[in-house]
């Protein structure tokens, strides 16, 4: 409802005008300007000037302070935008300044500087008044704030008849929009539903609605959190992280990496072990499959042939093939160092490689059908293959110079 001037005012004598004062700040923190909010509430623009910037004190008036629009001010968070950035982004928008070299001066993200003037402009000119910005900002920062659905008797309502048809949110949402296609009010996402039927203490929907649902469920099924999920091996794990320091700078032969390429419908799989220094490689026949058992036995008969000096340490992935990997390292000497999940980079010549096997071993393929004499003959193949990274030598070259050397 628009405000209406009082029609008789100069009768009053010395009345408070508390009614126009109120709605000309209110205005005011709506961006209005301050001749308009004047014009609007019916008072002479030297009275709007005095109830924003006070007045000093005179023999027949003590000083009126200025307006504040909070009693003390609210301390905020550096994740938020200060006044004082509000009005460094209002002066350099007047003077057209880009967006980016405003995000630039302030230290600021480009997309967080933007947001602001798009959120926080005055909604009929456009135009960004940092004072009403600010009072735009605080007023959304109270929480928790009231569901849509709650609001809105006749969005409940069409909600609650959908989900007493069975009808998914998703399903709900899209006819929404179908069926009030001009109404923004009328549109939620899907989450919103569901956060009117889980969330404890709002009620927007009826609890049993939830029912309706097709998991049936009536609360939300909590996601375990990463440090509460159980250990994934028996023993526990060495991260990378741990591994030597001459591991890194690939200057010491001895450190493997290793992983299992599968075959079809991860039916059949063949190990990899690749030394870093040398990109040698070894291949390790599995031919009763992945298990923890086979595949630990597997690598203890591959590495128990190779010198003291070239079993130093082995890096894996976080597979549920290496569960017996502390059986394996008590059997070999080779301690095992797990990779990061999702981090494949830490096993960077091993993945290469595998990729190299892929010539010989094709994805979709069985590869149980292969015979050790054959994993051997690919191996000897790829090992005498010049290596850009080697200076054009071979895996097997780089190799032969530590073997040859003589060792203590």
């Amino acid at each position: 409802m628009a405000f209406e001037i009082r029609e008789i005012r100069s009768p009053q004598g010395c009345k408070k005008l508390d009614r126009e004062r109120e709605e000309y700040f209110r205005l005011m923190d709506q961006g209005v300007s301050g001749r308009a909010a004047c014009r609007i509430v019916g008072i002479n623009r030297r009275t709007g000037k005095r109830w924003r910037n006070g007045t000093a004190p005179t023999k027949r008036r003590p000083a009126q302070p200025a307006h504040r629009a909070r009693a003390e001010p609210v301390v905020s968070s550096s994740r938020y935008l200060t006044l004082e950035e509000r009005i460094h982004i209002a002066d350099r928008a007047r003077e057209k300044a880009p967006v980016r070299t405003i995000a630039a001066e302030l230290g600021r993200s480009p997309s967080t500087v933007s947001r602001e003037i798009r959120r926080n402009r005055h909604p009929t000119n456009g135009q960004y008044r940092p004072h009403a910005a600010e009072a735009r900002a605080e007023s959304r920062r109270p929480r928790p704030k009231p569901c849509k659905i709650g609001t809105n008797p006749q969005l409940r309502d069409f909600v609650q008849d959908c989900l007493d048809q069975r009808w998914s949110p998703e399903q709900i949402c899209q006819a929404l929009r179908a069926r009030f296609p001009d109404r923004p009010e009328m549109h939620v996402v899907h989450e919103t539903i569901y956060q009117a039927l889980y969330v404890q203490g709002r009620g927007e929907l009826r609890r049993e609605l939830a029912r309706a649902l097709r998991t049936g469920r009536v609360g939300r099924k909590p996601r375990r959190q990463a440090q509460q999920r159980q250990p994934r091996y028996r023993h526990p794990m060495v991260m990378i992280s741990e591994r030597p320091a001459e591991a890194d700078d690939r200057a010491v032969p001895g450190h493997w990496e290793g992983d299992l390429i599968m075959g079809k419908e991860n039916g059949s799989a063949i190990g990899t072990l690749v030394e870093r220094s040398t990109r040698y490689l070894l291949l390790v026949h599995l031919p009763h499959g992945r298990a923890t058992e086979p595949v630990r036995d597997a690598l203890v008969e591959t590495v128990k042939t190779l010198p003291a000096h070239l079993k130093r340490s082995l890096a894996w992935d976080q597979g549920s093939e290496m569960g017996r990997h502390q059986e394996f390292t008590i059997a070999t000497d080779i301690p095992v160092y797990f990779c990061d999940p999702a981090s494949p980079w830490q096993r960077g010549s091993n993945e290469n490689t595998n990729g190299l096997l892929r010539q010989y071993f094709p994805k979709g393929t069985d590869l149980s059908v292969h015979s050790p004499e054959h994993l051997a003959a690919v191996a000897t193949e790829l090992n005498g293959r010049p290596r850009k990274t080697l200076g054009w030598e071979t895996p097997a070259e780089r190799l032969h110079k530590p073997l040859a050397a003589p060792h203590n």
